[in-house]
């Protein structure tokens, strides 16, 4: 029989690597991080040295060179770090905002921006979703007007997950407003370039990462600060749409898994009527239909990831898992909630902070609404 993609003795180690650095550095901080507000940044500079940051780079820059499945690996045993801000914002920078620099960007930016990103040196956010363009990628407004060899960044963007402790962002803006979808480029803006600033939003949920709206007035950056091709930059938005759908799964499913494991653990300790709840037929009955769900849910992210290995097109399946698993994530933090009762709805229970997490699975990253849309449309409606 062929070796599971998935499961060889190198991914077993590489668990290890990660497992002992969320135990060690993420967890113990957990509740540290939510009072912040935000994460320690030195973190990444560990993760750099783990070599955690750059997975499916090309080693000339720092990276691993390994393929997807080492990434599933990692986010994986992230999503067990029981703080899913922490998580967003660490998915953020491997996996939004490098991916098409590593893909597109020049020698030159590579070297300034992606080299030191890998080694954890520098945070990156990206920066695309604004206050009337969400989902809908292709209603964005911010603008990037030529002015000789620079680009003049007016606008502003909402919802930005590392906002305030990025150095850099990978912005999509307006290059040519009568070239439709022709007329978008990314562009590298460093945040302590002058004319930029933010404002940091107050989120109901992943408190471990901070989030904010970005203003850009009469920002200056080189030209050279280009992302591939002027006029791309909505086609590699998109290709790189799919591998933050994937990790948000991964991710998203293995917190509801653990949520599930603690939840039978405190089912049976907690008595009630004079019996353990795990012994009441309807605690049972709810705990396999939500296992049963988390195991359909991670057999299709693993057929996805399988499919991303072997370099096949997963675009289709990657929409139906981001849906399906919105949808299972937020009915095991509502059932978990239920069955912890009051102690639930206290911040400091982990059913209290995933009923609120989980909701965002279902918005960020390209709403259920955009998933069903384009599966109508693949579908043929």
């Amino acid at each position: 029989m062929s070796q599971d993609p998935l499961n060889s003795p190198e991914h077993e180690l590489f668990r290890e690597t990660v497992r002992r650095f969320t135990e060690e550095e993420l967890r113990p901080r957990a509740r540290e991080f939510d009072e912040m507000g935000r994460f320690d940044t030195s973190l990444f500079k560990k993760m750099g040295d783990l070599g955690m940051l750059g997975l499916r780079y090309d080693p000339k820059y720092g990276g691993a060179g390994l393929d997807w499945s080492y990434s599933a690996v990692m986010f994986e045993e992230l999503g067990r770090a029981d703080n899913a801000g922490v998580t967003m914002g660490i998915s953020v920078h491997t996996d939004m905002a490098t991916p098409s620099l590593a893909e597109f960007g020049s020698e030159e930016l590579k070297q300034q921006f992606l080299v030191p990103s890998i080694a954890g040196d520098m945070l990156s956010a990206i920066a695309v979703t604004e206050p009337d363009a969400g989902s809908d990628v292709s209603g964005i407004r911010t603008r990037a007007v030529r002015d000789g060899d620079e680009w003049v960044i007016n606008g502003s963007k909402i919802y930005i997950t590392n906002a305030a402790t990025a150095d850099w962002l990978c912005l999509l803006a307006v290059t040519n407003p009568d070239a439709g979808y022709g007329g978008f480029t990314q562009i590298i803006v460093p945040t302590d370039a002058p004319g930029f600033r933010y404002e940091l939003l107050d989120k109901i949920g992943n408190w471990g990462s901070d989030t904010g709206q970005l203003f850009f007035e009469d920002v200056r950056v080189p030209v050279a600060n280009t992302i591939g091709e002027i006029g791309r930059g909505f086609q590699q938005q998109m290709m790189q749409f799919q591998d933050e759908r994937l990790v948000a799964c991964v991710s998203a499913i293995a917190g509801s898994s653990m949520l599930w494991e603690e939840t039978r653990s405190w089912a049976e300790e907690r008595i009630l009527f004079g019996k353990p709840l795990s012994k009441m037929q309807n605690t049972q009955f709810k705990m396999v239909e939500l296992y049963t769900q988390l195991t359909a849910a991670k057999e299709l992210v693993n057929t996805c990831v399988r499919k991303r290995v072997a370099g096949e097109d997963a675009t289709n399946l990657i929409t139906m898992a981001k849906l399906f698993c919105g949808g299972v994530c937020r009915r095991v933090a509502d059932e978990c909630i239920q069955f912890h009762g009051g102690y639930g709805y206290m911040k400091e229970s982990m059913a209290g902070r995933a009923f609120v997490d989980s909701r965002l699975i279902s918005i960020g990253g390209g709403s259920d609404e955009t998933m069903l849309f384009y599966m109508a449309k693949q579908l043929g409606f």
